[in-house]
């Protein structure tokens, strides 16, 4: 372990900067296919996601020696938010903070006539005030390093598709989130982005049963999401894979 942790040292001693990122829900989908994005351009991360051991498997996927910490946790859990600040504290910076973890509720998704107010509750402490006890917690890193906040929403939270209505809610309150954070921390970028559909766990269970072989993969969103992260954009809302094409027809 000794010789493991000194080469991890000896590789970040040869980076002529390092920066470093939070992605939560790492483990798969969207989250996954970002961390890998960004350990592939040199990154330091530090992700999260509930299930541990699908956390680990996926972490050995894209980690680079000493450079990548995976914690496995609840985002609405407040020790787990600031052990996930704390990991980023020992990289000696924090220059983005990507909110990707999200419930999606019930599955089969009810129509608002039948939507348990207790899963809305859930939903929306996952979905929005986690993310924003997350921001919070890491103002001071994020600041220092003059950073970057990038919420993933959806759109669903400006389209009003039937059985939609708790997830598409959170959304639509993280996304004026959003844009009142950008409007108050102005030395930050704050960016809410819709990645489009995609084909992931959560986008089957919204649709159980059906076929979703004909939605692209979530790697198809990470080039706009980098674009973002790496770029020179305004805070504002976007949409992943028209920044993706934008960035192809440049």
């Amino acid at each position: 372990m000794a010789e493991a942790a000194a080469a991890g040292r000896a590789y970040r001693g040869s980076m002529d900067t390092t920066r470093t990122a939070i992605v939560t829900g790492a483990s798969r989908g969207l989250g996954l296919a970002l961390a890998r994005g960004l350990a592939a351009q040199g990154w330091d991360l530090v992700v999260d996601a509930r299930d541990e051991s699908a956390l680990r498997a996926a972490h050995a996927t894209f980690a680079v020696l000493g450079r990548t910490t995976a914690i496995a946790g609840d985002v609405a859990d407040p020790d787990h938010r600031r052990a996930l600040i704390a990991a980023a504290e020992r990289t000696g910076r924090l220059d983005v903070l990507v909110n990707n973890a999200s419930a999606l509720g019930p599955s089969p998704l009810p129509p608002l006539a039948d939507l348990d107010p207790a899963d809305l509750e859930a939903v929306l402490r996952t979905n929005l005030v986690a993310p924003l006890a997350l921001i919070q917690e890491a103002l001071p890193l994020l600041a220092a390093a003059s950073g970057r906040v990038l919420n993933v929403t959806s759109d669903a939270a400006v389209e009003g598709y039937e059985g939609w209505g708790g997830y598409g809610a959170s959304k639509a309150g993280l996304e004026q989130l959003s844009n009142v954070l950008a409007a108050e921390q102005p030395g930050l970028r704050v960016y809410w982005v819709d990645p489009g559909d995609m084909r992931t766990q959560m986008h089957q269970d919204a649709f159980p049963g059906e076929d979703i072989s004909d939605r692209p993969p979530p790697e198809e969103s990470v080039p706009g999401l980098l674009a973002l992260i790496e770029g020179d954009h305004p805070s504002g809302r976007y949409q992943a894979r028209a920044l993706a094409r934008a960035g192809v027809a440049g």
